[in-house]
């Protein structure tokens, strides 16, 4: 069987994506180990399948390199965005998608036909520990001490959709994440695993962050974990509530705005690599 296919990223944050409008995967928690490995597939973050919608102009089901299925990517979110406009699927300029948090509603800026960047409204942050979910009768889970190797890190509990533990540093380039985020993301304090956010502040406005999201490992960027990350850097302090921050991911840079009302704004790239047909 041939996948035709486009691989897109955002800031890094790199998926094959397929037109579910034009053929069907049967097993797509499969395709998406297959495709994902970087030996012996085509190499990304996971899979992303683009579909119609009953609900929104678009569907996105997103597939992490493992094949389990996460609620919702805002890298990915945007790239879908670019897709369906320059692939002629709209004209419109403000789309609306479905997701499994939710529909998120996404503002493109086209220059010459092109796509060029995408703001995403994320919706609301998450901050009660039941609904994120961690496993805690706190109201609030922000700078809640957790051990891990016999080290204590302060963790802020956020959901965009899926859950976040956030973790302020003083330098993150040194952080060994290929040893420490499974230890974060399959601690028995998080029920569903957790994305971890390592982040140093630069100043009141900008930060510096990595990340390990479960499922896929260190990824170059996190569209939710960058809104995550600005959302507990208000609360816990560093960063005022309604000004742009600058999150700066080893893929790029994303512009997060956290609203008085609690909604998360978040604008940033998305670039289309090359398409393709794989035997599968």
């Amino acid at each position: 069987m041939q996948i035709n296919f486009t691989k897109m990223h955002g800031i890094g944050n790199d998926y094959v994506y397929v037109d579910g409008f034009k053929q069907t995967l049967l097993d797509p928690h499969v395709f998406s180990v297959f495709i994902s490995d970087r030996h012996f597939g085509i190499g990304s973050d996971g899979l992303v399948i683009i579909l119609p919608s009953e609900i929104a102009d678009f569907k996105m089901r997103m597939f992490n390199a493992d094949g389990s299925e996460g609620k919702m990517c805002g890298n990915a979110a945007r790239c879908v965005g670019k897709y369906v406009y320059e692939t002629g699927y709209t004209t419109k300029k403000q789309i609306s998608l479905e997701t499994l948090s939710g529909i998120k509603y996404l503002t493109l800026t086209v220059e010459d036909e092109e796509v060029t960047s995408v703001e995403v409204d994320m919706g609301k942050a998450i901050l009660n520990p039941k609904e994120i979910p961690i496993a805690s009768q706190l109201n609030f889970f922000i700078n809640h001490p957790l051990e891990i190797d016999g080290i204590i890190y302060g963790v802020t509990g956020v959901s965009m959709g899926n859950p976040h533990a956030v973790i302020f540093c003083e330098d993150i380039d040194y952080l060994e994440l290929e040893k420490i985020g499974p230890k974060f993301e399959k601690h028995p304090l998080f029920p569903e695993r957790i994305n971890t956010e390592f982040v140093q502040i630069i100043n009141a406005n900008t930060l510096k962050m990595r990340v390990w999201e479960r499922g896929s490992g260190e990824t170059w960027a996190c569209g939710t974990g960058a809104c995550a990350t600005a959302v507990a850097a208000i609360v816990n302090g560093y960063c005022t509530q309604g000004e742009e921050i600058t999150v700066k991911l080893r893929g790029g840079e994303l512009k997060i705005t956290y609203k008085e009302d609690g909604r998360v704004l978040m604008k940033g790239s998305a670039t289309k690599v090359f398409e393709g047909i794989i035997e599968y």
